[in-house]
Order: C-alpha cells, then structure tokens, then sequence
C-alpha cells in the first residue's frame, strides 16, 4: 500500500449495518452500497444478503484522501456531503449474461463534525427511498429504513487555532419575490442564478453560486418550517436533497435585518409571498473560514458595509448530439439577461456576539458606477469573471455532476484545467481576479466596457422585487461579553452590601437591660433621696432655691457613698455595660495601644449617657413630662420638600432633606438615586458617583442604579467602565429603550461607529415595538382613523391634543425629561401634527378632551403669549390630574396672590394643603387668610408651616405681622429677631414689618 504523503489524511467512511431494508423481489434481497464522494466513486461495498428483520451488515469500508495544499480542501468538506447509495441486485433470469440492478435508495452523510474539531464520530442516517422503491412507506407508522455509519481520521483535520480562531459561513438564499411580469415559465429554459464572494483561504475570494431557481405563480405562501437542500445536482433520492436538521423558519417581518422590515411594508410583503410570482432556491451554501480569512473577512465588512449580490438569468441551451457525441454551441451561449443587485448590509455581523442576519433585499438594475459607489467593487461576478458559467449553462451543462468547465481565459494554456465543485462553484485558485478589498481603486478593468444602462434591470424596480437571504456564522466575529463576566466586572468595581445582621438577644437587648439596669437604680436613688429629704421637700415645695438643690446633692453622693450603695449600683451596671461592648461594639479582644482605648472609651461613654437619659426619661411621672408638639414627616414628604426647596434653588436645604431620608433608611435605594441627581444638579459628580455606587451595591441588577453609574463613569472620563455598566444594563433588561441609547451615546463618544449603530438600530427596534403597542392601547380607548399598518399616522383631528403648529415647537423643547417612549411618541405626534396644522399663532382654545401634562407645560412656556393663570386654571379642572399637580397649585396660588384676589388663593392653597401640606403650601394659606384679615387662621397656618420648616424667614415674617397685629408683643419680637436672622431676601415685605411696627409702637428691639 502505498504511503500517505504527509500533508494528507484519509478520512475513511464505515458503514456497519442496515436496518428496514426491503427488496423489489422477495423479503430477503441481494444489496450492494455504493461510496460517493466529489463526485468520485469511493468503492462498492459486497454484496450482502438483508435478513428478514430487514438488517444487513455491511461492514464496508471507503474512503479519501484530504490534502488542503491540493484535492480535498477544508471547504469541500464543509458544502459536500458523502453518497451512499443502496442498490438490490436481482436474480438472473434464463440468457441473461449481466446481473440487473434496480436503485433502493439514497443516504446523505454530512462531514461538517469534522470541522467542528472531531476527529471521529457515528451516526444513523436515513435512507431516502428512490421513486417507485419498494422503502416508500405510506403510513408514519412504518420505521424508515436508515444506515449505521462511522467516520473517522486519524488526527482532527483543524489544529487547535483553526478551531478557535477559524469560522464557518453559511448562506441561505430562501427566494426572490415579486419578480418582473416578463418571467414566464412556458417557452425556453432559464436558469435563474443569484452570485457573491467571501474570503475563503486567506485573502482570496470564493465565490458562491445558486442556480436553477424554479420560477413560481402565486397563489399561496410558501410552507414553514421547510428544509434546506443541498447545492447538488443529480441527487437521485428527491428526500436525500434535504440538508439533516436545517430548515427555513421565516419569523416576522419586524425582526429582520433586511429592508423591508417596517410597519408599512407588511402589506406589500403578504401580497407578493402569497399572489405574485416569485422564484424558489431553499439551497444552502457552506464555507469554512480559515483565521486570515476571518480576518480579511471582517475587515472586508468594516470597509465596504454593503456587499453585491448578483441575480442573473440565462437561458439554457439544449445539448444536440452528433455522431462524435459533441456540443454544437449556438450564438445565444454566454447571453446575460435581467442582471440585477441586491445590496446586503453585513455591518450586522460586526455587532457583538451576532452571529446571523437574515431578511428581504430590494433588487436594483446592475449599474457599474452605482455598484461601485456603494460596494467598492469594480467588477461583475457573474459578467466579468463568469464565462465559463455561462459557456457550460446548458441542459446537461451546469446542472450535471459529470460536466467540465471551459477553461477561463486568464488561465495559461499549459496550466491544468480545474475541475469545477460539483455544485458548479469554482476553487479559489481558478479565478485571478481582484477581491472587493482591493476595488478601492478607481482603474476600471480591461474587457467589456463598463455598464451604465440596464433597461431589463429597471424592471426589478418597477416590480419592486426582493430577495430574501440568511447569512450565518458559526461562531460570531466580535464576541459579545457574557452576562456573568459583566456582573463579575460590576461586583469587582462595587462590592455588594451585605445584608444588615439580624441579632436575635443581640445589641437590642443588650441596651434594652441597660435601660432597666439604669430604671431600676434611678428608682432606688429617689428612694434615698425621698427617705432624706422628703420632709423638706413637701414643706418648702416650689420655694426651693439652687443652693438648697446643690446642697442636697452633695449630701446625696456622700451618703451612697459611705454606705456602699454608689458601688453596689456600679456593680449592678457593670454586667449591661459589658454586654453593650461584646454585642453592639463587637469587642470581645484587647485594644492594641491606649489611644485606642481612650478612644473606644470615650465613644462609650457618650453613648452610655444618652441611654441614660433615655431610660430616665421614660420613668418620669407623666405629670413632669411636658407635651410637645411633634409633626412626623414621611419619606415621600421629605422627597416632596426636597424637591420644592430645589425649585426654589435652596441646595442647602434639599440637601438636608435629602440626609434625612438616608438617615431614616440607609437601605432604600431610591434614597440614593434621589440625593445622588441632586447632586448632580449641584454639579458635585463625585457625590453623585459615590450615591449611585451606594444604590448599585444594595442591588446590583437594578438598571437605573447601572444607567447612572455609567454616566457619571462618562462623566468622570473612566470610559472602560462605562462601558461594562451600560453593557449590563442591556443584558439585564434587553427591551430598555434608554439603556441601548445610552450605550449608543457611549460609542459615539468613543468614535465606534458599528457599534453606535448596532446599540442605536437595537434601540429604534424596541422604540417602535413600544410605540406600537401604545398606540394599540390607545386606539382601542379613543378610536382612530387611520390604522396602524397605514404608517402609524394620528387622526386628522389631531388626536387627543388639538394643539397649534407654534405651540408644538415649543412643546417639545421644554418637555420635561423622562421615559424615551414618551418623549419619542411625542416627538413623532408634533412632527406629523406641523405637517396637518397651518402656521396659525392664535392664543390656544382646545375644543377636544386635552392632556393636562400639556397645559401645565404651556402655562411654563408662554406665560407672555398666553395667560398663565388660565392654563393652570383650566389644568386643575381636569377630573385626571397632571404630573406635578403640587407645584400647580403653588404657582397659581402665587399668580392670585400677586393679582390680589385673596379668595382664589386661599381655596387654592387650601387644595394644596389638603393633597400635599409642606411648609409653602401653609405659607401660601396663611399669607391669603392675612391678607383677608383672618388672623386667627394666618397663625394656624403659619405655625404649621413653621413646624414643618423653621428656616424659612418668610413665615417668621408674617407670624411677626400677625403677632404685631393682635399686641402680643413678646412674640412679634422673637418672630421679626428670627426674621432678621435668617436674612429675609424680600425688602418690600420687610418694609411692610417696619411699617406696622412703626404704627403699634412695638415690636423692633432696636428702638
């Protein structure tokens, strides 16, 4: 036997046994299998006789030499598959010199595991009955005869960096659609044919080809799932076309890459893949990549982006026998017609962790300039370096396994003629002629004239034809980062918190025995001080002066302590002082340096004295204890006084609100989102950063808290993890419109401009199907005119806002921020509405039921053009509220008070109050009931306000008014002291101070 050349493996091919098998003659046949492969006999098996079970052990074993340097390639395995065909052998008959052979069936073996790294493996394939078999089962419930097959190398075909680094393309032409009225399917034959390039071994190309398309009437929509075929003529089998495991799924039509993916295109699409004509391939072409290919591959695509794909038709020539059994050729060999191109945005496959693009391409007439304005590319695939497709496009010709191409004329006359794959494709090698990367340059190629016309190509576009194509990969181009690796990258930049621990008889009760430690001394105290000084006590009862006080306590501390009882209370404290240290302190060793101890010592002793006067606080009689007033503010109060001292540009004290929030929870992440946008509205990012890091790590999958940590990460130029924080939030939450914008934002910051538009398309993608889904919500509440697959456009009435063209300029400028949904849809209404609305500038008079968020935007923007007061007016009108009806309220209880009408402003400041009491609300109420000469209910109110924020020098200003107004003189003077101290910024109203104080004669200390 002769020895394998180094570079070469032989892949051998064993088929064990056969299972099913039935004969045309008798329950036990005579079969054979036959070895195919490249069009290449591998061997016959023996003949073997079936059982009556139907098995047969073959034991037959074949096989062929792979060499990449020459012969089999890489490629070939991966698009071509191994034949195996069952053949019965009849018996002899009387005179009959030769046995007769009658065809079973056929089986396909896909090699492509061996391009997955395997270097053996086993499988069952079918066996497709041929027509008129005796295997053709009617009924399912028949078992379907198959094959037992092994493959197996030597050593794995790829080498461990062809494994990782290699890539394996698949491309699915699925059909052409809506193709022009002039393809018929009586007269002549044409072979429809679809054409493009890839980088297959380094940086040549490859091109791949799809003939014979069957051209179809409409009528009805093609079946889904249907199976992939192979790219292989001559399969006897009509089941052994089909590719194992691999079908069309279709999908909808929102969620292709292609061009025909929008709302308004649904129509279209229904009617041409159901009624028109269209023309069917189901093939699919494989390739496999090797590293540089990959890279050239994805180079290619950031450089060019769209990438030619050719539709052609040619007709078939019928193949006339003479008595040499020779090809008479004809004049209309090497006829191009209906040249055509469709133009396919690979930049998809350059996202990361995509790994298939699939959808419908518009068809356009093949024009030299425009085709190589968009693509780069100077050539023709199929006119420039396709004669030989077309010199062998006859019946017999490129639909024949057994036919040769012409040679190529670029070829030398003395190298070899290259036998064409037997799916008509050419190798590598075949074709010298320039890749799409190297068609930057502007020097045309020598041959045929370059094309500028295309008369038959304009009918793509009349018909608006369309091609549907998938192109996938094994393993996608840029990896994208697993979900897992971010949340570790997030936990490694922001720990969690950990949980708060749960003390069952821990710190609590600890200080709580210390409370009863120190109640219960205090008790025995007041015993021996009543036992010594009771008498006197009672006689001189409130007449007791601070000497007779001092004096007791002396006497007091030297009793307990001559008696012992000072020590025997120490000792009672000592065991809930100890049990303080070890369970609220946790200290339980030595301290290592007296600082230390001095330290922890006085921490102790502060606290210590607090409890104390905690615990003695709650054993005073209830007469001794005073009544004080508390108001308890809530958390969502102090978020709404935060925000009215925002409004009214106090920082410092929204941000003391802000701290007592935290204080109260430290917990609640909501707390730290609030106080860290504040922060960022006082432009201390470092603040900001530190909060929204605070909220991250109480939970870490909370997309805001992601979204703000990236931006303040943008902010503070650490882009790295901005990016890991944005990339989180999109994996987490894959339909946040904001999060897939803000990644956007983040790469078009960083001059990414595949990935900006990957993030900002995946944004759009989830926009739209928002939006469809409101206006579906709304159309079934308020009705429309127009339908959603119309374009998506809003009543001629102008829907729910019958707003004026002036207005919805300025609408969306001063639209507060919030959801991207919202702002978008109403970006989409006002763009649609200036188009129905005339440039009018009259004052705004809705006739329709209106939004009351708009109002209170159009009373924010046009208080000169229109009247403030009478949008705000007719906002509280509306039976729904608008978003912020707190701040309505105050704005326009402050128009009413500036206009003077009194009445209004109290019962507006009344709603206010009763809604949402703050301390400008009771401002507001106290400062109408004043101006009525209500006093007695300007006190109420005031003193609310001043319970609620005793800083706001305005509301010790009017108190000071009202005090001077009923003569009570003491407090008008402390009220006008705090107003001067807290500087009052309104002079007019402090006038209005001097003045009354002028007149009654009191109430200024400085006279």
């Amino acid at each position: 036997m002769e020895q394998v050349p180094s570079t070469g493996r032989l892949v051998q091919i064993t088929v064990t046994e056969g299972y099913d098998l039935k004969g045309f003659k008798g329950d036990t046949p005579v079969t054979f299998i036959r070895a195919e492969f490249n069009q290449v006999v591998l061997g016959d098996s023996a003949k073997i006789t079936v059982s009556p079970e139907g098995t047969a052990k073959y034991n037959f074993t074949s096989s062929f030499e792979f060499n990449p340097e020459g012969g089999i390639t890489l490629d070939d395995l991966a698009h071509k598959p191994v034949f195996l065909t069952v053949t019965e052998v009849l018996p002899k008959e009387k005179k009959q010199k030769e046995e007769k052979t009658l065809i079973l069936g056929q089986a396909v073996v896909d090699l492509l595991p061996l391009l997955e790294g395997q270097s053996s493996f086993q499988t069952a394939v079918p066996l497709h009955p041929v027509q008129g078999s005796p295997l053709e089962t009617p009924s399912s419930s028949v078992k379907q005869c198959s094959l037992e097959v092994k493959v197996l190398v030597a050593e794995p075909l790829l080498t461990t960096a062809q494994i990782s680094e290699g890539n394996l393309l698949k491309v699915t032409l699925e059909a052409a659609y809506s193709v022009p009225e002039s393809f018929i399917p009586t007269g002549p034959g044409q072979n429809y044919m679809v054409g493009l390039q890839v980088p297959s071994v380094g940086e040549k190309d490859y091109p791949i080809l799809f003939k014979n398309g069957t051209l179809k009437l409409g009528g009805e929509r093609e079946p889904v799932p249907r199976p992939k075929k192979w790219p292989i003529a001559n399969i006897l089998a009509p089941g052994a076309n089909n590719i194992p495991d691999a079908f069309i799924v279709g999908g909808p039509y929102e969620e292709e890459d292609g061009e025909l993916n929008h709302p308004e295109d649904r129509e279209f699409r229904n009617q041409a893949e159901c009624i028109k004509k269209r023309i069917i391939w189901d093939l699919e072409s494989r390739c496999y990549l090797d590293p540089p290919a990959v890279v050239s591959f994805q180079k290619r695509i950031a450089d060019c982006r769209l990438w030619p794909v050719e539709i052609t038709r040619v007709p078939l020539i019928t193949v006339s026998k003479g008595k040499a059994g020779k090809t008479e050729k004809t004049d209309e060999e090497g006829q191009l017609s209906f040249h055509g191109v469709a133009y396919v945005n690979m930049v998809p496959l350059l996202y990361p962790g995509v790994k298939r693009i699939r959808g419908a391409f518009h068809v356009y007439p093949y024009l030299d300039n425009v085709v190589h304005e968009k693509t780069k590319c100077l050539f023709s695939l199929f006119r420039d370096l396709g004669h030989h497709l077309i010199h062998n496009n006859k019946i017999g010709g490129i639909i024949s396994p057994l036919s040769k191409p012409a040679v190529p004329k670029n070829l030398k006359e003395d190298k070899p003629v290259k036998e064409k794959d037997i799916d008509g494709r050419l190798r590598p090698g075949d074709m010298q002629a320039p890749s799409i990367k190297s068609q930057s340059s502007d020097t045309p190629l020598e041959g045929e004239p370059p094309l500028s016309h295309n008369p038959e190509g304009q009918q793509y576009i009349e018909a608006r034809t369309y091609i549907v194509l998938e192109i996938q990969l094994d393993k996608a181009l840029v990896p994208k980062r697993m979900p897992e690796e971010l949340a570790r990258r997030v936990k490694e930049m922001i720990p969690p918190r950990p949980p708060l621990t749960r003390r069952t008889g821990g710190a609590q009760k600890a200080v709580s025995d210390y409370h009863i430690q120190i109640k219960n001394i205090s008790r025995a105290i007041l015993d021996e001080y009543y036992r010594m000084f009771g008498k006197q006590v009672a006689t001189l009862e409130s007449d007791m002066d601070s000497e007779t006080l001092e004096e007791q306590k002396c006497q007091l501390s030297y009793e307990l302590n001559c008696s012992g009882k000072y020590f025997a209370f120490k000792e009672q404290l000592k065991h809930a002082v100890v049990k303080i240290v070890r369970e609220k302190y946790l200290k339980t060793t030595s301290f290592e340096s007296q600082e230390e101890l001095q330290t922890f010592i006085s921490e102790l002793y502060v606290f210590l004295v607090d409890q104390m006067h905690v615990a003695l606080n709650q054993t005073m009689p209830e007469d001794a204890q005073g009544t004080i007033a508390t108001i308890y503010t809530s958390s969502e109060q102090l978020r709404l006084f935060a925000f009215e001292a925002e409004v009214n540009e106090n920082f410092e004290m929204a941000a003391a609100y802000y701290k007592e929030r935290l204080v109260r929870e430290p917990q609640n992440l909501d707390h730290w989102l609030d106080y860290g946008a504040f922060c960022l509205l006082t432009e201390d990012n470092i603040k900001a950063q530190e909060c929204f890091r605070k909220a991250l790590s109480l939970n870490q999958s909370h997309i805001h808290s992601l979204l703000l940590c990236g931006v303040l990460a943008v902010l503070l130029e650490n882009y790295e993890q901005a990016e890991i924080f944005f990339e989180d939030a999109t994996c987490l939450e894959p339909t946040n419109v904001v999060a897939w914008t803000l990644l956007g934002l983040y790469y078009e910051i960083q001059n990414n401009d595949i990935r900006m538009e990957m993030a900002f398309h995946e944004a759009s993608k989830q926009l739209q199907a928002r939006m469809i889904q409101a206006h579906v919500t709304k159309q079934k509440s308020i009705g429309t005119v127009e339908d959603i697959e119309e374009g998506g456009k809003r009543e001629s009435s102008l829907g729910p806002w019958g707003i004026t063209n002036g207005s919805a300029t300025a609408i969306k400028v001063e639209a507060p921020a919030g959801p991207g949904a919202t702002l978008s849809v109403l970006d989409k209404f006002l763009e649609e509405s200036s188009k129905l609305q005339s440039d009018s500038r009259e004052p705004i008079l809705p006739t329709q039921t209106w939004d009351p968020s708009i109002n209170q935007n159009l009373s924010n923007t046009f208080i000169k053009e229109v009247p403030a007061k009478a949008c705000y007016e007719r906002t509280i009108s509306f039976v729904v509220d608008a978003s912020e009806m707190h701040f309505i309220f105050l704005r326009l209880g402050l128009i009413y008070l500036e206009e003077k009408e009194y009445e209004k402003a109290k019962k507006t400041y009344m709603q206010a109050c009763k809604r949402s009491p703050s301390c400008l609300t009771w401002l507001g109420l106290g400062i109408a009931c004043y101006r009525l000469d209500e006093l007695t209910e300007a006190e109420d109110a005031l003193s609310e306000a001043n319970a609620l924020n005793n800083y706001n020098a305005e509301v010790w200003a009017y108190l000071a008014l009202v005090c001077l107004k009923v003569g009570r003189q003491l407090e008008a003077e402390q009220a006008y002291k705090y107003t001067k101290k807290l500087k009052l910024k309104d002079e007019a109203l402090l006038a209005e101070i001097h003045t009354v104080q002028e007149t009654v004669g009191f109430g200024n200390p400085s006279f």
